[in-house]
């Protein structure tokens, strides 16, 4: 899981035609060594979107997915076909520029703490719950679960199909959108659910109100603070700076 956070680094200025012939020269061991070597990948899609996928399925299994969190997710496929398309199509992958360097150490330290926080720990707070038989918690935490196994997938499926980088950062960015709602409703549900049946044992009602909380400040920093204002400027600034240089 990203939460937007991609290979999206600074721009690259590219090599001349001889030096690109000598490095493919240079290059061709390397190649053949990756194509002996196992990737973590099953056909186009890599193990990460294999579990993502995975928990899609057993959530949908589950009964407590929404028609509309459904639909929701089918819209964001064929949406994203429809707008790579008519606004924003590849120029050229091989040049797509970058605008945050993936080996930074802060980036990778916030997308482990997103994917702790938004999926790691609400899917053990689920899983808890079916021993303990907190229907109501388990209802209120399974959409934003779902909603984001699902943007983890799709931001795979962004990037193996090599989408334009705009594309990449429109994943991430509508789905968190979606997401605060079903987060409201999860700190709702446990600010309310004490006295409920089914609610769990008081220790649980307080993990859970503080595991809702926590998502909800989290996502809603990253979307505020740092997709909007941050993230998505320098994508389309980087995307259309190389557009221009296409068509001079």
């Amino acid at each position: 899981m990203s939460g937007g956070i991609g290979a999206t680094a600074c721009d690259i200025s590219l090599p001349r035609e001889e030096e690109v012939d000598y490095k493919e020269e240079e290059d061709k061991p390397a190649k053949t060594f990756n194509k002996s070597t196992p990737q973590n990948k099953v056909g186009f899609l890599s193990f990460t979107q294999l579990n993502s996928l995975a928990v899609v399925i057993i959530l949908s299994a589950s009964g407590m997915v929404s028609p509309e969190d459904f639909a929701f997710v089918f819209f964001s496929l064929f949406y994203m076909y429809f707008i790579s398309k008519v606004a924003f199509p590849t120029l050229n992958p091989s040049k797509d520029p970058q605008v945050f360097n993936p080996q930074s150490k802060l980036l990778q330290l916030y997308a482990l703490t997103g994917a702790t926080i938004g999926l790691f720990t609400p899917i053990a707070y689920i899983l808890e719950g079916v021993f303990e038989g907190d229907k109501e918690g388990i209802k209120a935490a399974t959409p934003h679960v779902f909603l984001l196994a699902s943007q983890v997938f799709m931001e795979g499926v962004a990037t193996s199909q090599k989408f334009s980088a705009p594309i990449r950062a429109l994943v991430p960015a509508f789905y968190n959108a979606r997401r605060i709602f079903t987060i409201v409703d999860w700190v709702r549900s446990e600010v309310y659910k004490m006295n409920q049946e089914h609610s769990g044992s008081a220790w649980r009602v307080t993990v859970g109100r503080a595991l809702a909380v926590t998502n909800m400040a989290f996502w809603s920093f990253n979307l505020f603070g740092f997709m909007l204002p941050l993230y998505i400027p320098k994508v389309l600034k980087a995307y259309y700076t190389q557009n221009n240089d296409k068509e001079q």
